[in-house]
């Protein structure tokens, strides 16, 4: 019997409309000491333009995760802030949040410009993977989160050298 761990596979793709009341069941369960997002602020979300949602499906079809970032600023002074993460509890440490973290970094850097974010301070792993990531705490925001009033930390990553520049 082979009892090696293999990494799960995961498949991420675009969110639509209909992956809306799973992505609200994983706030529920996620979320519920800090005002979980409804169905209502999924579709405000998925409807703004600048916004790009993914979600992620196990090998069963089974949607487990969930993404989103917002593509702000203009041509000359771009920005990109994270609204959300969030990964179904069965598939964590599994590396889904770094797989959803890296689909939208590669958004934002379609763009230039640094990307920001908030994240709980007691919430270590996902400090730790931001930091990976290059992100860096810039700042702390008191009772941010509520109703539990739960502080968060901003992160920034900042703009990534454009490959042409440093190479010349």
């Amino acid at each position: 019997m082979d009892t090696e761990a293999r990494p799960r596979e995961f498949r991420v793709r675009p969110m639509h409309v209909v992956d809306i009341a799973r992505c609200v069941e994983m706030e529920q369960l996620l979320f519920p000491e800090d005002d979980p997002w409804h169905t209502v602020a999924f579709r405000s979300e998925l409807a703004a333009p600048h916004n790009r949602y993914f979600t992620a499906r196990d090998g069963a079809g089974r949607t487990v995760g969930y993404a989103g970032i917002a593509l702000l600023g203009d041509a000359e002074h771009p920005e990109a802030e994270i609204h959300t993460i969030g990964v179904d509890p069965t598939c964590h440490r599994g590396g889904l949040g770094t797989m959803l973290l890296e689909v939208l970094l590669t958004e934002a850097d379609k763009r230039g410009g640094p990307v920001f974010l908030e994240v709980r301070t007691d919430n270590e792993p996902a400090i730790s993977m931001y930091a990976k990531h290059g992100f860096h705490i810039i700042g702390l925001r008191k009772n941010y989160y509520h109703p539990s009033g739960a502080d968060a930390y901003t992160m920034r990553r900042p703009e990534l050298p454009d490959p042409d520049e440093v190479l010349s």
